[in-house]
C-alpha cells in the first residue's frame, strides 16, 4: 500500500519581488501612455451635449499625424506622375527624357491601326464591363454600363471610325473618355500600356491617318518599323455625330 500524504502537491513558491517588479513597471507604463493619448472625459457631460470631432490619425509614439491633401486628380493620371518621377532616377533615362520633342501617352490598337493618346486625355482604363442596350441607339452605341454607381455610355470605337463591330473578348479593355456632361466608354482591341515618342521619329501620315482616322490624327511616329498615330480622344468626344448616339 502506498503511504498517506506522499501525493500531496506542494505549495507553489512565492515570486520573488524582482520578477514582479517589470510587470509592475509595464502595466505602469501602458496606463501612463493610455492617458497620454485618450483624454479625460467629464463625468458631468451627458451623452448629447458630448461633441464628436474625428481625431487626427495618431503614431506610435502618441503624436498627431498631419493628414494629407487629398489628390484631386485621376488614379491613372496620378500613377503616371509617379511613374515620370521614377523614370528620372534611371540610369539612361533622363536623356530621354530630355529629347526634343518628347510626347508621352497611352498606346493601344483599334483594328489594324496603332494609336497612342494623351495621359490627360483618359480617366482610367477597365475591364469592359456588363452593357445594357439602348433601344434605338446607333449601331456603335453598345449601350450603358452601372461602373460604381454612375451610368456610363459604352461605344464601340472600330464601329464608329471604320463601319465594322468588336469581337467582344475576355480581355477586352475601355479607354474612358472624359466629356462635358459625363465621362464615355471606347472599347480598344488591345493595350499596349505607356510609350514614349520623340521628334526624330515623326512620319508622314500616309497609311496611318485614312479614312475617318484622319479626323482624329494630326501626326504620327515610327518605331521599328512600326507606325503609330496620336489620336486625339477630346476632339472624338466633341463629333456632334458622336455626341449624339441616340438615333
Amino acid at each position: 500500500m502506498a503511504k498517506r500524504g506522499k501525493n500531496k502537491q506542494k505549495p507553489a513558491k512565492p515570486l520573488p519581488a524582482q520578477a514582479e517588479q517589470p510587470a509592475v513597471e509595464l502595466a505602469a507604463a501602458v496606463d501612463e501612455a493610455v492617458a497620454a493619448v485618450e483624454p479625460m472625459a467629464t463625468p458631468a457631460a451627458s451623452e448629447s451635449e458630448v461633441e464628436v470631432r474625428p481625431s487626427a490619425p495618431v503614431s506610435k509614439r502618441g503624436r498627431d499625424v498631419p493628414r494629407r491633401a487629398r489628390d484631386s486628380r485621376s488614379p491613372f493620371l496620378v500613377l503616371a506622375d509617379y511613374e515620370q518621377r521614377s523614370l528620372a532616377h534611371v540610369a539612361g533615362l533622363p536623356e530621354q527624357l530630355d529629347a526634343p520633342g518628347l510626347w508621352r501617352g497611352v498606346a493601344y490598337r483599334v483594328g489594324a491601326h496603332r494609336l497612342a493618346s494623351g495621359f490627360d486625355e483618359v480617366v482610367e482604363i477597365l475591364s469592359m464591363p456588363a452593357v445594357t442596350p439602348i433601344p434605338g441607339a446607333e449601331s456603335w452605341m453598345l449601350g450603358v454600363a452601372n461602373v460604381r454607381g454612375t451610368l456610363l455610355p459604352v461605344v464601340d470605337l472600330k464601329q464608329f471610325l471604320e463601319g465594322e463591330r468588336t469581337v467582344i473578348h475576355e480581355s477586352q479593355r475601355v479607354l474612358v473618355v472624359r466629356q462635358s456632361g459625363g465621362d464615355v466608354a471606347v472599347t480598344i482591341d488591345e493595350l499596349f500600356g505607356q510609350r514614349s515618342f520623340v521628334e526624330a521619329q515623326g512620319v508622314d501620315l500616309d497609311g496611318v491617318a485614312d479614312g475617318r482616322y484622319a479626323h482624329f490624327i494630326d501626326r504620327a511616329y515610327r518605331v521599328n518599323d512600326q507606325a503609330w498615330g496620336v489620336f486625339s480622344l477630346e476632339r472624338l468626344t466633341r463629333t456632334p455625330e458622336f455626341r449624339q448616339a441616340a438615333a
